[in-house]
Parts: C-alpha cells; structure tokens; sequence
C-alpha cells in the first residue's frame, strides 16, 4: 500500500526532498501562484505557520503555472517575491503540474485520496467558482485540481484529512489544524 512519506519533491533548488522527513508533523500542501486574484491568502498561510509551526506545522508551498499561467517566474523569483510581499518565512518548493499526464505523483496521491473540494461558502466564493470553472483549460474531470491555492491537509499519521478549494481561505480551516496538533 502506498503511503504519502513513500513520496519525494523537488525543492526550489532543484534538491530531492523526502516527504519522509515530514513524518510526525501536520503538513499544509498548497499549489500557488504569485499572478492569482487568491494570491492574497499568502498572508493567512503564513500566520498559521508562524502560529502552529513550532507545534509541528509545515506548509508545502508548490507553486504551478497550469492555471492561466499566473505563476511565471522562477522559483527564486517566486520565492522572493513571497517572502517581500507577504514576508512568508516557508519555503516554496519547486514548480509542479497538477492535472493532466505531467501531474506530480504526489498530487496524483494526494486527489486519489480526496477527490473533492470542499463546497464554497458564501456567493461570493460560489460565483468565483463557477466562474473558474468556465475558464479554458480547467479540468471537469472528477478529482482534479480546478485553480490555484487547492490545499490538502495531512495529519500526523500521514492521512491526508482535507481538501480545501480555492475560495477557502486558511483562516476558514485553522480549527482543523488546531484539532491535529
């Protein structure tokens, strides 16, 4: 049976990294983009780091450009730009696809496991959905990715335990990480 620490990733240095070495911890794992209108939620993200990281948070920050390529820079052009304009202290790994026969094994994983966003709350978020999902080249296929800032939350066994749209904003979800720490 496969497990999440069987997988590994490619830091923003191109280095191989073991989801192993997040054994124990609660991990946040997010596909971001620094052109996106939820690009805002970089500031949510990192207060929930900079609360919950020294109990055994992490966040996985991947950014993609397969949503109207709004994450086109380099991964240090990325980096930099998140840690000048939200001062995120989490690292952002290497680019990933999502979707499609270039997907990530590991996010491959992670929609096998939960194949649906939570609903979004609010007509606001309902309408930005509905929108997004008119959009060209976004997936109706069940499971996948539909836009930046999908994120998966991953207990400390490993079980992946949540999967978050893109309108769900981190402040929205802090309860569930609070439960797992």
């Amino acid at each position: 049976m496969v497990s999440i620490y069987d997988f590994k990733f490619k830091n923003r240095k191109g280095e191989e990294v073991s989801f192993g070495d997040f054994k124990g911890k609660v991990v946040l794992i997010v596909n971001t983009a620094t052109g996106c209108g939820f690009t805002p939620q970089y500031e949510g993200l990192e207060k929930l780091y900079g609360e919950y990281h020294d109990k055994g948070f992490e966040i996985l920050d991947f950014p993609c450009n397969q949503f109207g390529h709004q994450a086109p820079g380099t991964e240090d052009e990325i980096h930099e730009f998140c840690t000048a304009k939200y001062k995120t202290t989490f690292d952002q790994l290497a680019k990933v696809e999502v979707n499609g026969d270039e997907a990530d094994p590991l996010w491959v994983f992670l929609k096998s496991e939960i194949s649906e966003d939570t609903e979004p709350k609010g007509m606001k978020n309902k309408l930005a959905m509905k929108a997004i999902s008119k959009m060209p080249g976004v997936s109706k296929e069940k499971g996948f990715i539909k836009w930046n800032f999908t994120k998966f939350l991953v207990d400390r066994d490993g079980k992946v335990v949540g999967r978050f749209g893109p309108t769900d904003v981190p402040a929205e979800f802090e309860e569930k990480i609070k439960e797992l720490i």
